[in-house]
């Protein structure tokens, strides 16, 4: 049985914990607290330390995904948790172009923790107010090979397909590394 280290990580409010939730075969173990009162206005909670999900992919793979905290003051766990990940996704909510900046740095700080694959889900693309895909990859300074995929985090197929590209870039750097 393999298992794959999957890290969830964005801004605060992208989707993360909810993205987990909507494939996880286990009850998701979360570390939700109520948050400060200027965050209140956005959500009730937020994820302190990590959430943890299990999704088993056939009888040879598990998904072990590992979601952090969008909060800055709680960026220490980032690191913790991107040891010995195989990959990471990077969630951006589409209908907060102010965030942008802030998924960009964190793109950034998990590439310097590890080279390992990403994709980048442009979340709430369900949402009037989404921006589009392209509009998004100019916005977030995205390379053209980077996977930019639309995703609503309450819905499976989305999810699964998020995470299905992000398995087919890990397998390629693997076979890659072989030859």
């Amino acid at each position: 049985m393999q298992t794959v280290k999957i890290v969830v990580t964005g801004p605060f409010n992208s989707g993360k914990t909810q993205f987990i939730q909507t494939v996880s075969e286990i009850d998701v173990v979360s570390t939700e607290r109520k948050v400060t009162a200027e965050a209140e206005k956005i959500k009730e909670s937020t994820t302190v330390a990590m959430d943890f999900g299990r999704i088993t992919v056939d009888d040879d793979l598990v998904l072990y995904l590992f979601g952090t905290p969008g909060q800055k003051r709680f960026d220490f766990m980032w690191e913790i948790l991107s040891e010995g990940m195989l990959g990471f996704v990077v969630m951006v909510d589409s209908t907060r172009p102010e965030t942008f900046r802030e998924a960009r740095s964190i793109l950034e700080t998990f590439r310097a923790y590890a080279p390992t694959p990403f994709v980048v889900a442009a979340n709430k693309q369900d949402k009037a107010d989404a921006w589009e895909l392209n509009d998004m990859r100019v916005a977030l300074r995205l390379d053209s090979k980077i996977k930019l995929l639309p995703c609503t985090a309450t819905k499976k197929q989305p999810v699964k397909a998020v995470l299905l590209e992000l398995l087919y870039s890990i397998l390629a750097e693997m076979e890659a590394g072989e030859a």
